[in-house]
């Protein structure tokens, strides 16, 4: 496999004074441009109506961008704890936001034994300064001791159920227990129920909510344009993934992995045993994925249908496609430092936030 390591080919300042930095990818000359600045340890961001950006921070912060391309903070977020790999950390702006004002966000909870990954619903007020109504409507069940792995990525599907990654909490064999949520994908109602069309509704003893299992911890998801649910997890030492997530399926962790534990030592059986999936796509070494985006093509034809995949380890974005799937391009310049999310606006820019910079950029065709 050749990966293109892109080359940085000048700095420029854009009109409205935004510095943007020119690169050439696979496509075409791209420009990066800084969109917000001075941000701690950004982990997710959704597009309003309005123009204006949500942004989380793990510390339990809540910003609003505006137009004019000011932070603003937005009160009455729900107390997260703040611990390892936990906080505040994925934002969901539905597609009737407009209408309802709704936004979901997942944060660590506090909860016997630890905490655990939960999912909020809150009405943003209509000037933006502050949440309100805010309701856990989920929380993962039982809590965890120690501060990794929460996953927590939301993913609204077509029928307005919402898709809920979560990690295993460090414990893997919990990823193969249908009695708990670690190491799952869940699918729910905006009310936090169990949708209808579950694939272990009504099965004594399996947490209701589940849509597939075998999970290490997912930090990404996305739908392509068919509305398939695509995620990408962290594997151990090597063994990243890409999966298509089915209904039900079991994704194997930890019995089957192509990565190993990191001392070395071989995981579970192997890397492939019946009745479990295989990834799409994996990784080895280990890119370290967060954030995930598949893209329209609205900007760049020639990249539709294409999986965009944030790298927290080597500081890119890596741009996979193809039947198998392939990594096509690496994306690289002096900003994709530790990108931790990566989604495309309303007109087709794709933006991205760099966990490592504490900022958020714009990527748009062009010098």
């Amino acid at each position: 496999m050749f990966f293109k390591t892109l080359a940085i080919l000048f700095w420029a300042v854009a009109v409205t004074g935004v510095q943007a930095e020119v690169i050439q990818t696979g496509a075409e000359l791209a420009r990066i441009e800084e969109m917000a600045s001075g941000l701690r340890t950004p982990w997710g961001f959704g597009f309003l109506p309005s123009g204006e950006v949500l942004i989380t921070e793990r510390s339990g912060k809540l910003r609003r961008l505006d137009e004019d391309g000011w932070l603003h903070d937005v009160a009455g977020v729900p107390n997260v704890v703040a611990r390892g790999q936990g906080g505040l950390m994925d934002i969901l702006i539905p597609r009737d936001f407009a209408r309802r004002r709704e936004i979901f966000l997942t944060y660590s909870k506090r909860q016997r034994g630890g905490a655990g990954t939960a999912v909020a619903r809150a009405r943003l007020s209509q000037d933006g300064a502050r949440l309100g109504d805010v309701t856990t409507i989920l929380e993962m069940t039982p809590g965890s001791d120690g501060g990794r792995h929460f996953g927590s990525r939301l993913v609204e599907a077509r029928d307005g159920t919402l898709f809920v990654t979560l990690g295993d909490r460090a414990d893997p064999d919990s990823a193969q227990d249908l009695s708990r949520h670690n190491g799952s994908i869940l699918r729910i109602t905006r009310d936090g129920r169990a949708a209808p069309g579950n694939p272990f509704l009504g099965r004594a003893g399996v947490e209701p909510e589940i849509w597939s299992y075998g999970h290490r911890n997912p930090q990404g998801g996305a739908l392509d344009s068919a509305g398939q649910l695509w995620a990408v997890e962290h594997g151990a030492r090597g063994g990243d993934e890409i999966n298509r997530i089915e209904r039900g399926a079991n994704y194997g962790w930890p019995v089957i992995s192509y990565g190993v534990h990191y001392s070395g030592r071989k995981i579970g059986e192997g890397t492939a045993r019946p009745g479990m999936k295989q990834p799409a796509y994996y990784w080895d070494p280990s890119i370290a994925p967060s954030g995930m985006m598949i893209y329209s093509g609205k900007l760049w034809p020639a990249w539709r249908g294409q999986i965009f995949v944030g790298s927290l380890k080597f500081d890119l974005i890596s741009r996979l496609s193809g039947q198998p799937m392939q990594e096509r391009e690496r994306i690289a310049s002096s900003h994709t430092i530790r990108v931790r999310d990566i989604r495309e606006a309303p007109d087709g820019s794709i933006w991205f936030l760099s966990e490592g910079r504490g900022a958020l950029y714009r990527l748009t065709p062009g010098g």
